[in-house]
C-alpha cells in the first residue's frame, strides 16, 4: 500500500515545487534579468540587470554552495540557516566568476558600476541561486516564491525588493534579502510582514 501511494505523493511534491517556481519566474518573465537553467545563473550587475552575465557552476560548486542544506535540514529555521550560508558561499563563487567580489552593502548613489548590485540585482540573482537549490531537492521544507517589493517614495521609503522563500505547510513567508550587506556577508533573513515594515535602507537592515 505504501509503495503504491509513494508515485502519487511524489508527483504531487513535484507539481507543488513547479507551480511555486513559475511564481518566481514571473519575475524574471517580466524582465529581470535571465532565469536559470540547470547549473547555469544569469548574473545581474551594474544596478537594475544592466548587465547580465552568464556563469556556469561546476558540479563541485554546486556542492559547496549546497553545503549544510546537501545533508538535509531537521526543520524550516534550520533550513533557512543553511540557505544563508549557501548565500554567501553562492556571493563568494559568483563574485569571482562576474568581478562583483567587491559589491558594497545597501545602495550606492552615482556607483552604478558594473561590480556593484542594487536590490533588483540582488533580489534576482538571490532568487535565481533559491531556484537552482531546489531545482536539485535541496529545499525540502521551502518553495521560492516571487520576489517582493516594499516603499514607492510617497510613503517615504525608497522603492526595494527581496527574494522571498514560503514554508511548507504554513505558508508563512520569509525574505531572503542580501542587498542590505556587503557581498559574502550574511543575508537578512526575517518574517517578510517584518521586512515589508521596515522605512531603514541602509547596511543596518
Amino acid at each position: 500500500m505504501l509503495k503504491s501511494l509513494a508515485a502519487p505523493v511524489c508527483a504531487l511534491l513535484l507539481l507543488a515545487s513547479a507551480v511555486n517556481s513559475a511564481y518566481a519566474l514571473n519575475w524574471f518573465g517580466r524582465g529581470h534579468g535571465r532565469a536559470p537553467h540547470g547549473n547555469r545563473v544569469n548574473i545581474c550587475h551594474g544596478y537594475s540587470c544592466r548587465l547580465v552575465t552568464p556563469v556556469k557552476l561546476s558540479p563541485a560548486e554546486v556542492a559547496k554552495i549546497a553545503g549544510a542544506l546537501a545533508k538535509g535540514a531537521p526543520d524550516a529555521a534550520a533550513e533557512r540557516r543553511a540557505v544563508s550560508a549557501a548565500v554567501q558561499q553562492y556571493e563568494v563563487i559568483v563574485g569571482k566568476h562576474v568581478g562583483t567580489s567587491h559589491d558594497l552593502p545597501g545602495m550606492q548613489f552615482g556607483r552604478a558600476k558594473p561590480d556593484q548590485m542594487d536590490c533588483i540585482d540582488e533580489a534576482t540573482n538571490t532568487s535565481s541561486l533559491l531556484l537552482l537549490l531546489a531545482s536539485h531537492g535541496y529545499l525540502k521544507h521551502h518553495q521560492v516564491l516571487e520576489p517582493a517589493q516594499r516603499g514607492f517614495f510617497l510613503d517615504g521609503r525608497y522603492p526595494h525588493a527581496t527574494a522571498v522563500l514560503s514554508v511548507n505547510g504554513s505558508g508563512a513567508k520569509w525574505a531572503v534579502d542580501s542587498w542590505p550587506r556587503a557581498n559574502g556577508e550574511p543575508p537578512v533573513i526575517e518574517p517578510l510582514p517584518k521586512w515589508r515594515r521596515e522605512r531603514h535602507t541602509d547596511a543596518d537592515s
